[in-house]
């Protein structure tokens, strides 16, 4: 049986329009649109990480520099994340939704212009600021669109597996560009996605009643500043001591401006998070889950791209190709985690994709640079593909049920925000544990105690 959020289920009201012109065809059409926005998003990873070899030694960036033209996305994208899904309650979500992607793919198109370090890493944060806005309203959209229950189950399970797929073309594409010509030809790949999105979004999503209401600047700036204290200091702590004032510093400035931030929220007339959307454990399991499970990932391309291109001499495309098995699995395991949630329920399906997410970090913890790939590499990637995907619908059907028509954009915001800082603070901490122990092994041994956490947030979940 399925876990359950305890409050009764308010299913989140349909657009007029999307009921009076859609029916299926239409909707079919707006789930293309948004899972496609989110494709985009989960592609752009990928992407840098095929091309983050060469863009180091063509601007002479560190390992620490590196990390930080992923870190730079993602401490914009999760810091502003719960702006972003205000605004599309607000202003409209459609309106904010495709404003984010158009913001998302100028910055796409200038970043394969950066001829310095510093540029690259500005332009990734405004590409952050664009998925910002994009992401919450795109869900919200999402949950406007399909009703509580299968149909948007199903829809969930699509996102998922269409980002699977497309990362998977990314990897191939990504690879063979960089193989053949130069890193910089792969950041593009986001832009013509971006623009056929920005231009079919007005034919098939249909604009939300706005909310009256006003921006919650204070909260906003709060726990935007707050994730980016926190992640900075784990972040030096992979290149100082952890007794540095520059890393206690942070952290400590971090934890209290987010203490600082929840205070506030509690007093604020109109909150950028709604207090009892944490009110319900399920619900609250849901976000804890959705915080671990980036770092029991993000580290399996940071990690593997640089394995197999300086360790074994690879090339982009060999590496791609090596790479291939985890989103292709995720994708598959997608599309069958609708039917086995309805069989073995949300909490079983949850619990045995964290398993799978533990055993395959640790699988790869033991890997050295005489191992085969067939017997120690492939094993573990299918591993972490199936548990990816599991670990996807439980926690997004939890936080999103029970909800009222004008808290799905920040409901939407929170968990996406959460996704970001999580891979953020995961990633630093990878980055960190790596220097200290040196090598990979204690990274993905880190990616395992993430897992770990998910698993534990869903054996917590009640039963039924």
């Amino acid at each position: 049986m399925t876990a359950q959020v305890s409050e009764p289920p308010v299913a989140v009201p349909e657009a007029p329009s999307v009921r009076r012109a859609g029916g299926r065809a239409r909707s079919a059409a707006a789930l293309g649109v948004i899972a496609g926005c989110n494709a985009m998003i989960q592609l752009d990873d990928p992407i840098v990480n095929i091309a983050l070899p060469g863009l180091r030694e063509t601007l002479g960036l560190s390992a620490m520099g590196a990390a930080w033209v992923i870190n730079a996305y993602l401490l914009t994208f999760g810091g502003l994340l719960l702006l972003g899904g205000r605004a599309g309650d607000i202003l409209g979500r459609r309106r904010v939704f495709m404003a984010g992607v158009a913001l998302f793919t100028a910055a796409a198109a200038l970043r394969g212009l950066a001829q310095s370090a510093e540029f690259l890493i500005a332009v990734r944060a405004l590409q952050g600021a664009g998925a910002a806005l994009a992401a919450p309203s795109g869900l919200a959209l999402l949950l406007s669109t399909f009703t509580q229950g299968t149909a948007r189950k199903r829809a969930i399970a699509v996102c998922t597996m269409v980002g699977a797929v497309s990362t998977a073309g990314g990897l191939l594409l990504a690879g063979t560009l960089t193989s053949l010509s130069s890193w910089r030809w792969v950041l593009y790949l986001d832009v013509p996605l971006g623009l056929a999105i920005v231009l079919l979004a007005p034919f098939v999503l249909d604009e939300t009643p706005r909310h009256r209401g006003r921006f919650d600047l204070p909260g906003a700036l709060l726990s935007a500043l707050g994730a980016a204290l926190l992640v900075y200091g784990l972040a030096q702590a992979a290149e100082r001591d952890w007794s540095d004032p520059v890393v206690v510093g942070c952290v400590l400035g971090g934890a209290l401006t987010l203490t600082v931030f929840a205070a506030v929220e509690r007093r604020a007339q109109q909150p950028i998070v709604a207090p009892r959307l944490f009110a319900d454990r399920d619900r609250l399991l849901a976000y804890l889950g959705t915080l671990a499970v980036p770092g029991a990932l993000i580290g399996t391309y940071f990690f593997l791209n640089q394995y197999f291109q300086r360790e074994h001499g690879w090339s982009a495309l060999a590496t791609a190709c090596a790479l291939l098995p985890l989103p292709v699995t995720m994708a598959v395991a997608a599309a069958a985690a609708g039917r086995l949630e309805r069989h073995v329920g949300t909490r079983r399906l949850w619990a045995t994709g964290a398993a799978l997410l533990v055993t395959g970090n640790l699988w790869l913890s033991a890997l050295s640079a005489g191992d085969g790939y067939a017997g120690t590499v492939l094993p573990a990637l299918v591993l972490l593909g199936a548990g990816m995907a599991f670990c996807v619908l439980p926690p997004t059907v939890l936080a999103t049920s029970g909800l009222r028509g004008d808290e799905a954009g920040t409901a939407s915001s929170v968990l996406n925000s959460l996704q970001s800082v999580g891979g953020s603070i995961g990633l630093a901490t990878l980055v960190m544990v790596s220097s200290h122990t040196g090598g990979m092994t204690g990274g993905f041994v880190t990616g395992a105690a993430f897992a770990g956490c998910a698993l534990l947030a869903a054996l917590l979940l009640r039963r039924r």
